[in-house]
């Protein structure tokens, strides 16, 4: 069978560092990392399977933008989780202005699973007359505007900076905040530290520390040929960064993204994923009456947006396998409106298996609210095998470890037996399609055996090729670790 078509769908949407990576003969070197299959860099042949992208299931209301300063123009959410604790970090704007001006605010919300929220009364801030509990920055609406915060695991942070933040408009420029305990800010410098041109920044410009690449990372909004679309900066000190540098797509088409929310995967750091506001620019789903009955500001009634995923592993290309939506805007007008189904940025574990993301909904109206998405671990994309059956083999991979580790689901028809090949494609003696033992059920890690036993340790160090035979089941992440021989 000719599998270069197959090839080129699987591979056509690989980033930089993916692409000369497949271009390559060296081994991918993956040693314990884990690995889910939200790209094809680790795949050299698909055949009769293919990438499946899987759908968050709607958990209910987070909470509600009900406090007098936040209201139906809170925007901008961002959710991230610093050991026990879970923020929510927010504009608040009770009223439609123009950007950066009053009365917006920064707000925050909290909670100790991720399920459900309060919010603080801290009284740091007046705003409007009275003591705004939960009010972290007031007083400075450019920078109140998009403020996006992250915890700083850079080694050797320091204390006093270990929240950090960025945030500004495009006359501003980005700004540098910091913070100890994430409620308590302060400018890190008086002057901007990332300028562009005045269209930029117009969005939720989001930052962090890259382990993977040993800088920081900053994603953020840009202009090009009248569409709205991402560019990306570095810095080794968040002081100084490099100049922008414009996000591409491989083949996936150009589209607008109005907030790309680009950050680590808490379970595989190396790969940043991106689940992005896919703006739809004079889409009208609504009349003017249909807006006026669901009570949506009618400015905000004629386009329509969802969400996308996008990855990457650094450098200036984003990975897309899959074009659909990923988080389709919900049954009911009111999610048909402008510039609602906007997702937080941040994706955070709320179960042993089971993560959760944050998407707005009914922006503009009266139950504006922040809304809770579920998805079971590494579940944003598959390598799916239909009931008739398929494979995947991967390029050939270097290991560490004593067993091989799977996620995965079946039916309770269908099945996966894992073959270790030499890099030539034969099979290594004792992990041969035969001697392996079916995985059958549904679970976050399962160790993979064969007849011999799990121990995988004697082929460590060494480039090998795993093939995958599935028959009705998905293939969601696996990483090598060390384990107990059977």
């Amino acid at each position: 069978m000719n599998l270069a078509p197959l090839l080129i769908l699987a591979l056509g949407g690989l980033g930089a560092e993916s692409a000369s990576a497949v271009r390559s003969a060296e081994p991918v070197h993956i040693g314990s990392r884990l690995e889910p299959f939200v790209d094809a860099y680790l795949i050299e042949r698909m055949e009769g399977t293919a990438f499946k992208l899987h759908t968050p299931v709607d958990a209910g209301q987070a909470f509600a933008f009900d406090k007098p300063w936040e209201g139906p123009f809170s925007a901008y959410v961002t959710v991230l989780r610093d050991g026990q604790r879970y923020r929510a970090y927010y504009r608040g704007a009770p009223v439609s202005n123009h950007e950066g001006h009053e009365p917006e605010v920064t707000c925050v919300a909290e909670s100790t699973d991720g399920i459900r929220w309060t919010k603080p009364e801290l009284g740091l801030f007046e705003v409007r007359g009275q003591r705004a509990g939960n009010v972290v920055l007031a007083g400075d609406p450019p920078f109140s505007h998009n403020f996006a915060p992250f915890v700083d695991t850079r080694p050797g942070v320091p204390a006093a900076e270990r929240y950090k933040a960025l945030a500004g408009i495009g006359q501003t420029g980005l700004k540098a905040f910091v913070s100890a305990d994430g409620l308590r800010w302060r400018p890190l410098r008086d002057e901007p530290v990332l300028r562009h041109d005045r269209s930029s920044f117009d969005s939720q410009n989001v930052a962090f520390w890259s382990e993977h690449e040993g800088c920081y990372v900053c994603y953020f909004r840009t202009w090009h040929e009248r569409i709205r679309r991402i560019s990306r900066s570095t810095s080794k000190d968040f002081l100084n960064w490099t100049e922008p540098v414009r996000m591409e797509y491989g083949d996936a088409p150009i589209e607008h993204l109005y907030t790309n929310q680009t950050h680590p995967y808490f379970r595989a750091p190396h790969i940043y994923v991106a689940i992005a506001a896919r703006f739809m620019p004079g889409r009208q789903v609504l009349t003017e009456q249909q807006a006026r009955t669901v009570g949506v500001d009618l400015k905000y009634f004629k386009d329509c947006s969802d969400a996308v995923l996008l990855t990457t592993r650094g450098g200036n290309r984003y990975d897309r396998v899959c074009l659909e939506g990923f988080i389709r805007p919900g049954v009911g007008l009111e999610n048909w409106t402008s510039r609602t189904n906007y997702p937080a940025w941040g994706v955070v574990p709320t179960g042993p298996a089971e993560m959760s993301l944050y998407v707005q909904h009914a922006y503009g109206q009266p139950r504006h609210e922040l809304r809770r998405y579920v998805l079971r671990t590494d579940g944003f994309v598959s390598v799916n095998a239909p009931a008739r059956g398929g494979e995947m083999v991967t390029r050939p991979i270097v290991f560490t470890g004593r067993e091989l580790v799977a996620n995965f689901a079946t039916s309770a028809a269908g099945e996966i037996r894992v073959e270790i090949q030499d890099p030539s494609g034969s099979p290594l003696p004792g992990f041969a399609l035969d001697d392996a033992i079916m995985l059958i059920g549904n679970e976050i890690e399962r160790t993979v055996s064969w007849k011999a036993g799990s121990d995988v340790s004697r082929l460590a160090g060494r480039p090998v090729r795993l093939r995958f035979v599935m028959k009705d089941a998905d293939l969601y992440s696996l990483r090598f670790k060390a384990g107990e021989s059977q």
